[in-house]
């Protein structure tokens, strides 16, 4: 039998990045989650963590977090068709999942949410590009993400949501200071642009569709959709932004699209370990149907 206070220990490890934050999470001592972890590998008979910053999951890893997720979700599945399993209610599971900024500001929150205010989970989000969100999932640090890619990770399924649509904004002002002579290659190279953080690419893609060659921006890292739009209104920078939330703004006047007609559509996929589990279901369910309202479909 496997010892599942190690492999807790592991799944700790791997979600909080490493063996302290692990040990403050789970209520013990670094020593004792090095040595839940040290034990599990001798018995698997290999290294199942990279120690590094953060620590990461080996292949081996990867499965026995996946497999302790999954354990915990048929758990409190048990519990609630068995209560005397559960004499002081069902205990509520953790649900890890990734997710992309622009969709957590915009339609997944409001879904999940809603989801987990009438389900006994605690949902642990984990934020990044969606273009890395699957790195999570391949990791076994979440059992679920939002992403860019539509081929599925190992023990994954894909499901297409939609396209989100970006446009590349500034106030008018910012505009007409820079770029009076048009938007182009040399223009652009000169403009301060917004961007989430090192791994945002939208800009660099929009600017490369536009001038059919990449043009080295200059950028401000400023990493909040939200903050994206009250930079953009101030005129710090341009940027690539959710239509849905430069909406208002474009209607106003405040902020005008740099070349009007020229969204970047970035199609999002749901994938989720392949799971027996009402509760993961049930969430896939609540993101799929935000999915159908807050994306743009064929």
């Amino acid at each position: 039998m496997l010892d599942y206070s190690a492999l807790s220990a592991l799944a700790a490890v791997i979600r909080e990045g490493s063996f302290e934050r692990a040990a403050l999470a789970l209520h013990v001592t670094p020593s004792a989650v090095s040595q839940r972890i040290r034990s599990l590998e001798e018995r698997v008979g290999c290294a199942l963590v990279v120690r590094d910053q953060p620590c990461r999951a080996t292949e081996t890893g990867r499965r026995l977090c996946q497999h302790v997720d999954r354990v915990r979700l048929l758990e409190q599945e048990l519990q609630g068709t068995l209560p005397a399993l559960a004499p002081e209610g069902v205990a509520r599971v953790a649900l890890p999942v990734a997710v992309n900024a622009d969709s957590f500001a915009t339609w997944f929150a409001p879904a999940v949410a809603a989801f987990a205010a009438d389900t006994p989970v605690l949902v642990e989000v984990a934020v990044d590009d969606q273009d890395h969100t699957t790195g999570w999932l391949r990791s076994g640090a979440v059992l679920a993400a939002v992403t860019a890619a539509a081929r599925p990770a190992t023990g994954c399924n894909s499901h297409p949501l939609g396209s989100m649509r970006y446009l590349a904004v500034a106030s008018l002002a910012y505009v007409a200071r820079h770029f009076a002579a048009g938007v182009g290659a040399g223009t652009l190279a000169r403009a301060p642009s917004l961007v989430f953080n090192t791994k945002d690419e939208l800009q660099d893609r929009w600017v490369r569709r536009l001038c059919h060659r990449h043009v080295e921006l200059p950028r401000h890292a400023w990493p909040s959709p939200e903050a994206f739009v009250t930079a953009a209104l101030a005129g710090m920078g341009w940027g690539l932004h959710p239509q849905t939330l430069v909406a208002p703004h474009l209607a106003d006047g405040s902020l005008v699209e740099l070349v009007p007609g020229a969204p970047l559509d970035v199609p999002l996929y749901w994938q989720h370990a392949r799971a027996a589990s009402v509760l993961l279901d049930g969430l896939s369910r609540a993101v799929l149907s935000a999915a159908r309202s807050g994306l743009l479909h064929p």
